[in-house]
């Protein structure tokens, strides 16, 4: 099977469709993969760090502010298609996939006007601008939720798969974990990240918390400040007598975030799909603050799914203060069998084979 996969701008898309293509070649070795990407988003830091040989188009994201901006996604649009129908010509692939970010729009009608098979990955229960209007160019349109299904217009090509996670999450346990990091098992864990370059309004509403866990001998806080943020939070926490150490511990970025995610009772964090996923295939009771400034808020509509299911709390960034965070967190503390529950209910409320579901419904259109 020949290959190309597109998605960018976040690990959000950009991990998801190497999740795709590394379920491929486990399935098929021999496939060739080539994966089309922009030199504005973040696959060009992370694709080069695996395997997959990358190439780069033109792309730019929609803006209908006025006429020119317009006309100007228009130009750099059409640009990308001709060069990645050059760069079909010569990879001559069987199936396009893209799995979200500007760069989809050339690369997969790019593969409609080629010939090849081509999908979309939709991640999020409300779907984005560009993936609905790329439905009509596709065979199939994979649902990361199936809440998202109602929101397309080819329902017959709707397919259910959830999203796709790194093989990472599925080969770590709590125990293991928390042994790499050095937590003993009878500690209340507590993660909290807002993404790479962090949250600025979950960062804000911290101190509460901090200056509780860091009093309380049995907790332990993970903290993922961003890194646009670290130095400025670690300040302002040092400023209340509190050093970072083995109750409190920040970190600008987090590099194993299946350890973390694992070694933890409770996660808070945003609701991007991709968290979201890995969060609920950890079986981690999840504390949801989605936030708003996302096209159709879809990251409240994702956590949406999970806290129906009884695996999330959903706390809105209107609601969101010092004492709200550290009051709810510290409720959860003392109720362990709410947060098993919780737990449960997550790993319940996403699929677990989603990778494998992709590369199935591809290889049965391909017969």
């Amino acid at each position: 099977m020949r290959v190309i996969v597109t998605g960018g701008g976040t690990g959000g898309h950009i991990y998801p469709a190497l999740a795709i293509a590394d379920e491929i070649k486990k399935r098929e070795p021999d496939s060739e993969i080539l994966y089309i990407g922009n030199h504005i988003g973040l696959e060009k830091d992370i694709v080069p760090k695996t395997d997959y040989k990358i190439e780069y188009v033109s792309a730019r994201w929609l803006d209908k502010s006025n006429i020119f901006q317009l006309a100007a996604t228009g130009f750099v649009t059409f640009r990308g298609v001709r060069q990645t129908l050059k760069i079909m010509k010569k990879f001559k692939p069987d199936v396009v996939i893209g799995t979200g970010g500007f760069v989809c729009f050339p690369v997969i009608y790019a593969g409609y006007k080629y010939g090849a098979k081509c999908y979309i990955h939709e991640q999020n229960a409300y779907p984005g601008m560009a993936n609905r209007g790329l439905e009509r160019f596709v065979n199939g349109v994979f649902l990361g939720f199936n809440e998202a299904s109602e929101f397309f217009k080819e329902p017959e090509k709707h397919r259910y798969v959830g999203n796709p996670v790194r093989a990472d999450f599925f080969n770590v346990n709590r125990a293991e974990a928390r042994a790499r990091l050095g937590i003993s098992e009878d500690k209340f864990v507590c993660f909290v990240f807002g993404g790479s370059q962090g949250a600025e309004q979950i960062n804000y509403a911290m101190f509460d918390l901090i200056e509780k866990v860091s009093k309380h001998e049995d907790m332990i806080l993970l903290f993922g400040t961003g890194t646009m943020y670290y130095d400025e939070i670690k300040e302002k926490v040092e400023a209340l007598g509190i050093k970072s150490g083995d109750r409190i511990r920040m970190e600008p970025y987090i590099n194993r975030m299946q350890d973390y995610i694992s070694a933890a009772d409770l996660v808070i964090g945003r609701a991007g799909a991709l968290s979201v996923a890995e969060m609920c295939v950890s079986g981690r009771a999840c504390l949801l603050i989605p936030s708003p400034n996302v096209t159709g808020n879809h990251q409240y509509f994702n956590a949406k799914s999970v806290a129906d299911k009884g695996g999330a709390i959903i706390l809105e960034e209107k609601n969101l203060t010092c004492k709200s965070l550290s009051d709810l967190v510290m409720r959860l503390s003392e109720n362990p069998d709410k947060l098993k529950l919780m737990g449960e209910m997550s790993f319940k409320a996403v699929l677990h084979n989603s990778a494998e579901l992709i590369y199935e419904s591809i290889k049965k259109d391909l017969k």
